[in-house]
């Protein structure tokens, strides 16, 4: 059997993948062979900031992940972003290799989505080679992802507008579409979480703000007795990990591990509930704008004794009430449009749940 003959044979047996691997990293990644990673080359894909968290976005979704949070912060000309997201994760061993050239877990995944070619698998090579930084902050298998980037925005540039939020509107078939705004950090990571609804659900802001977040819901899903035993933080998925936070000291330090910088004045301003959790982006698209969750539709009325609210307890209250409201969701098929509203008036407090039908 001559060469070229081999060849074939290989390529009939294998569909090709012997020839295009190097070497098999484990746990599905793989070393491609210099001429497959040149042929997927996608370092001109990154142009600007805003394509670093399409892509960061995509891989997140394409690990499989419930839900993701984007943490960003700018000062001066650094950008910097921390991307965390509850899907698969990577593994210990593959957390520098990753970055490096030919490296990916998508041999046989190379798809078109809303954005293009996707799955080429060297998305984060593509990035660390336009960024500052990019590193693998925290991960392991089943646990969740956080990876954190620094970017130097007069190399790699970003929209001038970062604050906007995008004006939307239904389109023929009734779907949400961003219509008008600047192609911002937000603006991206909206149309894409608009594109898949919630799978994953898509959160953004600061990183106090997502601290918040990942709090709030890490609490719902800890239990008594995981709080009790838990000598790690880290050992428990990505999302619960703020929940096992008793002070403000230890919520700092887990917020470190998970690349989300923020103060420790700032750690007691959220376990004091004065930093409100976000809402899913799709979620705030449907609402018509960028909303803090405790600004309902309402400046909250007093009654005729003057009886008024505080906004924290609003917030606290309507996010029992949307919880409560899950079990009629599940059995009649509906979901809440927008957080449920609060009014008090006279001797009474109503509580009003906008839903639309699935």
């Amino acid at each position: 059997m001559g060469d070229t003959e081999l060849i074939g044979f290989i390529k009939q047996v294998s569909g090709g993948t012997h020839l295009r691997v190097e070497e098999d990293l484990g746990s599905g990644f793989v070393r491609l062979r210099s001429e497959e990673a040149e042929r997927r080359q996608a370092k001109h894909d990154i142009r600007c900031v805003e394509d670093i968290v399409v892509e960061m976005l995509r891989n997140a979704r394409d690990a499989e992940a419930h839900a993701i949070y984007v943490a960003t912060t700018r000062e001066g000309d650094a950008r910097t972003l921390t991307v965390i997201d509850d899907g698969l994760g990577i593994p210990a061993h593959l957390h520098s290799l990753v970055f490096e050239p030919r490296v990916t877990s998508k041999l046989e995944t190379m798809v078109m989505d809303d954005w293009g070619v996707h799955g080429r698998g060297m998305a984060l090579f593509s990035i660390r080679s336009n960024v500052d930084e990019a590193r693998v902050v925290s991960s392991a298998v089943g646990l969740g992802t956080a990876l954190f980037i620094r970017v130097d925005t007069t190399v790699l540039p970003e929209k001038a507008d970062q604050s906007s939020f995008p004006r939307i509107e239904k389109d023929e078939e009734g779907r949400l579409r961003v219509v008008k705004g600047p192609h911002n950090l937000l603006r991206a990571s909206l149309e894409f979480a608009l594109a898949h609804r919630r799978e994953p659900e898509i959160y953004f802001g600061s990183p106090s703000e997502i601290a918040a977040t990942l709090l709030e819901q890490g609490r719902r899903q800890v239990s008594n007795e995981t709080l009790l035993f838990c000598d790690d933080a880290r050992t428990l998925p990505i999302g619960q990990r703020l929940a096992t936070s008793a002070d403000a000291g230890e919520l700092l330090e887990n917020c470190a591990h998970m690349g989300l910088v923020i103060s420790e004045r700032t750690a007691h301003r959220i376990l004091s509930h004065l930093i409100s959790p976000l809402r899913p982006l799709y979620d705030l698209a449907r609402s018509g704008g960028r909303k803090a969750a405790g600004d309902l539709t309402t400046d909250l009325t007093r009654d005729s004794r003057g009886l008024k609210l505080a906004p924290e307890d609003v917030e606290l209250f309507s996010r029992e009430m949307e919880k409560a409201f899950e079990m009629i969701a599940e059995r009649y098929y509906l979901s809440l449009s927008d957080l449920p509203s609060v009014r008090v008036k006279g001797d009474s407090i109503t509580v009003r749940f906008p839903i639309e039908k699935e």
